[in-house]
């Protein structure tokens, strides 16, 4: 490979992770069919590659990708007779003049992955596909199903929106909270799938909390007065600087009351922290930004005896009055147990046993388990470990509580 060839390459693969989103939502709005965009926009990265060789890299890749593609859109629609009168006014700016500031087309794009017609799986697999430009392939791998699956999944899921008419735009004012929750509820899923791994030997997916991070960084870009988007790209970063103390050197998963703290990520600490002061500036604090508070107090306690826990199970009482979930109430319980003591959170976490949403909930039998331990009740504490290994799919997780489980003896 040449240094032309390779400079080249490099240049394709950097805006391919940068300006994707970008060049597809503009090719979109030309096309109207979300298919002919994507096949358009692949058909201009690999001229990309071709011209970059020759000629080099443009000043603005992105801009230059956007003229290709929406160029090829163009001469598609004429061939098919359907270009309406107007269509030109469609067309971006001349490359010199591209709006890179003007964030309504990503955002067309993700309002349209994210719309609530679809099933969730849909607006996850759609938002991977087409906002993060990953491949079929990859998203299947992501999501740990087969690329048969995933590739009838989004299928589906484009044709829906074309038969539902579901609008390719941004919604409106009226609309937007409603909307937008739906959006940071799919960016969070995705950045949560990657963190703790369902299934599989690996405690973590780093590539797919990493897009998670990337997606709501993209949110805030495009919405920078959006609180609720400041608190779940907060929550993200408060929750991924502790990633490198989450196993030790055998891979073993370890307690956040015994992780290294040195190992935690400062910078991305810092960076949240401010973060979490933008999205409580003004009330109602939203879910996100409650959820980044308590994140914010486990990371600012220089050790675990320093964790402020009466102030986490206020905040968890906040989150539970306006978004109750039976997850936040096992949450809140565990808090609750060193404020209170084992037997008060046990008393709590037995009453959510009754919640038919978490009768599959692995957590629930292992803090379970993890409480009656601290009360000596060592034969019901084994049988709750069973019972969390039975519902556990990652290898990790079930080495950690086989350990937890050993530890007990043998009652």
């Amino acid at each position: 490979m040449t240094d032309a060839s390779a400079e080249a390459a490099s240049a394709v693969a950097a805006a391919h992770e940068r300006e994707w989103a970008f060049v597809l939502a503009a090719t979109a709005r030309v096309t109207g069919d979300l298919d002919a965009a994507e096949d358009c926009v692949q058909d201009a990265y690999a001229q990309a590659l071709v011209h970059w060789t020759r000629g080099g890299v443009p000043a603005k890749p992105g801009a230059w990708l956007t003229t290709v593609a929406t160029r090829r859109a163009l001469e598609l629609r004429r061939r098919a007779a359907t270009a309406a009168r107007k269509l030109p006014l469609l067309v971006p700016d001349p490359v010199d003049e591209l709006p890179y500031d003007f964030p309504d087309e990503r955002l067309r794009l993700v309002f349209t992955c994210c719309h609530p017609a679809l099933a969730p799986e849909a607006q996850v697999a759609l938002t991977l596909r087409l906002v993060c430009g990953l491949s079929t392939v990859e998203v299947a791998r992501a999501l740990l199903v087969s690329e048969t699956t995933m590739q009838a999944r989004i299928t589906r899921a484009k044709k829906k929106i074309a038969a539902t008419g579901i609008p390719y735009r941004v919604p409106s004012p009226s609309e937007l909270p409603e909307r937008l929750a739906s959006v940071l509820d799919v960016v969070h899923l995705v950045f949560s799938s990657g963190y703790t791994a369902a299934s599989g030997r690996q405690l973590t997916r780093p590539e797919l909390a990493e897009r998670g991070i990337q997606l709501a960084r993209m949110l805030r870009l495009l919405l920078p007065g959006e609180r609720e988007v400041s608190g779940l790209l907060a929550l993200m970063l408060l929750t991924d600087a502790r990633r490198a103390a989450r196993a030790d050197a055998a891979g073993r998963l370890v307690r956040l009351e015994d992780q290294d703290r040195s190992l935690w990520d400062r910078a991305l600490i810092a960076e949240a922290e401010a973060l979490v002061e933008q999205s409580l500036s003004a009330p109602p604090a939203g879910r996100y930004a409650l959820m980044a508070a308590i994140a914010a107090l486990h990371d600012e306690a220089l050790t675990w005896a320093a964790t402020d826990w009466p102030q986490i199970v206020a905040l968890y009482d906040l989150l539970l009055a306006g978004w109750p979930s039976p997850v936040v109430a096992l949450n809140r319980a565990v808090a609750l147990s060193f404020v209170d003591g084992a037997a008060a959170a046990l008393a709590a976490v037995d009453e959510l046993g009754a919640d038919p949403r978490l009768a599959a909930y692995p957590y629930l039998a292992a803090t379970r388990a993890e409480l009656l331990r601290q009360l000596g009740e060592t034969d019901a504490a084994a049988a709750a470990y069973d019972e969390a290994l039975l519902l556990t799919s990652n290898e990790v997780e079930a080495e950690f509580l086989t350990r937890r489980r050993a530890a007990l003896g043998s009652p």
